[in-house]
């Protein structure tokens, strides 16, 4: 895509030079990108070849260590090697100018295609840089996963577009979730008997929409069922607190930083000392699985004929479902890793069609006014059928 003649014309003089020789591939490795592991480009399941595409699609991770963001790309990696697409992958590692650099480097190196899981989310300057990069390019970008601003970035580009999730559904679905299991386990889970759950709750990383949408309404909608059921609110393990919450400084969501913490709090909030933190809810289940480790290290959640602190998380990872089916996690939000990968492949396969970026989205579900696709969550336990 967009080969000037004259270096078609070249490269043909340059056969006879060149014939028998190697030329570089656009997905080898350097210090900032790794190319898509897995087989050629063009091979499918089936093992029937696909012819492979000329296009050269650059995807762009706020951070390979992630949990969910894992799963999502090798969804991605799967499905573009089935349109014949070999993608461009890149870890930002938590840090916006690695990642603003990398997309600069991308375009120079002559991407047809941007898809971007934006790192830094408490200002629409990083995104809007990367839209005006692209446009003065003329190259489609997609943003995925992370929210950005509706009319400072999506809307300022007509090829530009956003595949994500609507970010206080999963909370409202958490706080429910919540909510009715402990109105159902209450006197099992509080443990000192005082009538009422003291929680924690991990949160993840400040102004990120995805975050405070769930910090707010998993504990808000979770207090209503309670306070409805005739119960107190859930009361926070450390009532001085200025903020109800912890936060990952790293920015990352990570299992280590909820584990960190929990090992401390356990010390001081514990059985022996009758002021146990009775309920862990996390912002992700990396966070859940860190504090799960944390728990387990102590006696707790190791199963039957154990006493199980209920522990929440959003995703439903792989691993996560593992510990909710043993019954060392009580539950978790589904966020559709596949179903977000094969919602951007739809806008990709529009790009490499040569048609609108957001065609054939009728069955979605997009916001008004703005080419915001919405990936929808769902409740997972132990209930759930896989």
């Amino acid at each position: 895509m967009k080969k000037k003649l004259a270096l078609a014309l070249a490269a043909v003089m340059m056969i006879g030079l060149f014939a028998g020789c190697g030329s570089k591939d656009n997905n080898s490795s350097n210090s900032n990108a790794g190319s898509s592991a897995g087989s050629a480009a063009g091979s499918t399941s089936q093992g029937t070849a696909t012819p492979a595409s000329d296009m050269r699609v650059d995807v762009f991770y706020y951070d390979f260590s992630d949990i969910y963001i894992s799963s999502v790309r090798a969804s991605m990696d799967e499905q573009l090697k089935a349109l014949g697409i070999e993608p461009n992958n890149w870890d930002g590692a938590g840090s916006q100018p690695t990642q603003t650099d990398q997309v600069n480097t991308a375009i120079t190196a002559g991407s047809d295609l941007l898809i971007v899981n934006i790192v830094e989310t408490s200002t629409s300057d990083p995104a809007k840089d990367i839209v005006e990069a692209a446009r003065s390019a003329d190259i489609p970008v997609i943003f995925f996963n992370r929210e950005v601003a509706d009319n400072e970035v999506i809307n300022s580009y007509e090829k530009c577009a956003f595949v994500g999730t609507n970010a206080p559904d999963a909370g409202h679905m958490q706080g429910e979730m919540i909510g009715n299991y402990l109105m159902a386990n209450y006197d099992a889970v509080d443990l000192n008997g005082d009538g009422t759950i003291s929680y924690v709750m991990f949160k993840g990383q400040e102004a990120n929409a995805e975050a405070e949408a769930r910090t707010q309404f998993a504990v808000e909608d979770a207090n209503a069922i309670l306070t409805a059921g005739g119960k107190p609110e859930l009361a926070y393990y450390d009532a001085s607190a200025s903020t109800k919450y912890l936060v990952d400084q790293a920015g990352k969501w990570s299992a280590q930083a909820a584990n960190d913490y929990m090992v401390s709090l356990l010390g001081s909030y514990n059985e022996g000392n009758n002021n146990m933190i009775e309920l862990v809810i996390c912002n992700n289940d990396g966070m859940a699985e860190g504090a799960i480790a944390a728990l387990q290290n102590v006696g707790y959640n190791n199963g039957e004929g154990t006493t199980i602190i209920p522990v929440f998380g959003v995703d439903a990872t792989d691993s996560a479902k593992a510990l909710i089916k043993a019954g060392n996690m009580t539950g978790s939000i589904k966020q559709d890793a596949v179903g977000m990968a094969s919602t951007i492949v739809t806008l990709v396969k529009n790009v490499q069609d040569g048609v609108e970026l957001m065609a054939n989205t009728d069955s979605f579900t997009i916001d008004a006014d703005v080419a915001k696709i919405r990936v929808p969550y769902a409740m997972y336990d132990a209930t759930t059928q896989d």
